[in-house]
């Protein structure tokens, strides 16, 4: 096992399940320095016994709303001041959304954004500087297959995660002379509770998992593959089944792309 990330600080957001969870453990198994994030602080303090148990040099619990965006300076001047640096920045937090674009409050949609775009956005403005200062740093984050093409019942969440390319693409370029990295990550299914969890058009959770979802990848298995994507320093990544040739299609056969995935099964 590569000691890359041995003694490493690495924060992890949406750190209390799925694959947030696999990657703060995968993290502590190599030993680096875990920062873990997330709303539910009774999930969050099992997830620390884990990566303790794993191996991590330490563990840091950090309660963190990606919605109240006001408070996102201080909580990270308050990690900071606990551990110094930030080598490696995972933006993992976020929700999902099963519904119709048409039977979606608008309220909704807003959510989706102030959750998955600018909560993460807020989150990087706040680490970046630190990064700058030392230069040095990684920022990690995990969109979704959606944030290169939409599917039926992802309007907003697709949105959402297509906002998050064209701001991190645009940001690496302006750190093309800073040692900072950006690499964004994009699934496909994966077998966890977002399906669970997705907020469906009058903003209540769905409350099941989804056939698509129940036969994703494994979290522990996407981990591993994310961290040596991390470790390669690249700068997008595609992970998953047969979902991931939507990327190659919309990108070289869009007409027939658009006739695919009215029919394709996404839920």
């Amino acid at each position: 096992m590569s000691n890359f990330f041995k003694n490493k600080r690495v924060w992890v957001t949406g750190a209390s399940s799925g694959i947030g969870e696999a990657l703060a453990i995968a993290f502590a198994e190599r030993e680096a320095q875990v920062i873990l994030s997330g709303r539910n602080e009774v999930e969050l303090n099992r997830v620390s016994a884990a990566c303790t148990k794993a191996g991590a040099a330490s563990v840091l619990v950090q309660i963190l709303d990606l919605e109240r965006h006001e408070n996102i300076p201080a909580m990270v001047d308050s990690v900071l001041k606990k551990v110094g640096k930030v080598d490696v920045l995972v933006n993992n937090g976020g929700i999902s959304q099963r519904s119709l674009a048409l039977e979606t409050t608008l309220e909704v949609d807003k959510k989706l954004m102030a959750v998955n775009y600018f909560g993460t956005i807020a989150l990087t403005k706040a680490v970046l500087p630190n990064m700058l200062m030392h230069q040095l740093g990684h920022i990690v984050t995990i969109t979704s297959l959606t944030g290169k093409f939409g599917t039926p019942y992802r309007s907003s969440y697709a949105a959402s995660k297509h906002a998050l390319h064209g701001f991190f693409d645009s940001l690496r370029a302006e750190l093309t002379e800073a040692p900072i990295k950006v690499t964004l990550v994009c699934p496909g299914f994966v077998r966890t509770n977002v399906s669970k969890n997705a907020l469906t058009g009058n903003g209540s959770k769905l409350g099941t998992m989804d056939d698509a979802t129940d036969k994703g990848m494994e979290p522990n298995r996407l981990a591993h593959k994310i961290l040596q994507a991390i470790e390669y320093g690249k700068d997008e990544v595609y992970f998953g089944g047969k979902e991931v040739l939507g990327v190659y299609l919309k990108r070289f056969f869009p007409n027939y792309f658009a006739k695919m995935i009215r029919k394709a099964k996404v839920r």
